[in-house]
């Protein structure tokens, strides 16, 4: 018995609706808010109330432990004379094209061990042990060859950030279905084209987890080479700010220093990570994952 046309075509439809991504139910202004603002508020309240009743029960001394509105008062003096502005882009524009090089640099040699198969065996094991060795032990031998100078810096920067792009990229690359590769190069896709429209879109979400984690290496290396390598040519940053508090043992510029640290890792993970990560989930349909 033949199957009426009719219900083909609904089996089709049914087939085809599986295909389109389920959009979320689109909450209010306030509902997201409440959501995803809320928790981290409460969280803030819960660790300050926290930290206001260790003080005033007085179990360490004043130099180890100030009162909130101390270091406040610290960060309100910073920001009021602009100290805080200078410190925050000394080291922004250090983060932020130290990484950049590390993106230009990583990239294609990301690409050239995930399909060499040579140079993986060569130098795809090196490549994670350097994402494994700490930044801050580059800085001395950074120093004895560049001098205390931003060629220091930069080089602490790209040795933390290279290997965690690259073996994101590789990670990424090795996850791509081997189908794919293939039908670009049956429709003619040289290895440039390849790479460019099939390996890199489809290695995006490990790609962009090793940009995330190069990130915070790279920000992590330059605290580590900035509290390290201090010298008037280099000005200071936040790094500086921080070794600066420690030397004259002033606990609220140690704390400022960290919360201002921990402020710009949080707002660059709120402002750029975050926004490119939900963007890709959500071109693949990954809706439920936001």
């Amino acid at each position: 018995m033949a199957t009426p046309p009719d219900t083909l075509d609904k089996v089709g439809a049914g087939l085809d609706a599986l295909d389109v991504p389920v959009e979320a139910h689109k909450a209010s202004l306030w509902q997201r808010f409440l959501k995803t603002g809320v928790p981290p508020i409460i969280a803030f309240a819960l660790l300050l109330g926290v930290w206001q009743g260790l003080w005033a029960s007085a179990i360490l001394p004043e130099f180890q432990l100030p009162a909130p509105v101390n270091v406040w008062n610290e960060l309100v003096r910073s920001i009021s004379t602009g100290e805080a502005f200078g410190i925050l882009w000394t080291s922004l524009h250090r983060a932020v094209l130290g990484f950049l090089a590390a993106v230009l640099i990583a990239t294609p040699l990301g690409l050239l061990i995930a399909k060499v198969r040579v140079v993986r065996a060569a130098i795809g094991s090196l490549l994670t042990g350097l994402q494994s060795l700490p930044s801050v032990a580059w800085v001395p031998a950074a120093i004895l060859w560049f001098g205390v100078t931003p060629s220091t810096i930069y080089f602490v920067v790209l040795m933390g950030s290279v290997p965690s792009i690259a073996n994101g990229l590789v990670a990424g690359i090795d996850q791509i279905p081997p189908l794919l590769p293939r039908v670009g190069r049956a429709l003619g896709a040289g290895r440039l084209a390849s790479a460019r429209h099939i390996l890199l879109p489809a290695a995006l979400p490990g790609y962009l987890a090793g940009l995330k984690q190069g990130w915070a290496f790279s920000w992590r290396s330059l605290m580590a080479a900035e509290i390290i390598a201090t010298s008037p040519q280099l000005g200071v940053g936040l790094g500086q700010y921080l070794h600066n508090g420690s030397s004259l043992n002033d606990i609220n510029m140690v704390i400022a220093a960290i919360f201002l640290i921990l402020l710009v890792g949080i707002g660059i993970e709120l402002l750029l990570f975050r926004p490119l990560e939900r963007a890709v989930l959500r071109a693949r349909g990954l809706t439920g994952a936001l």
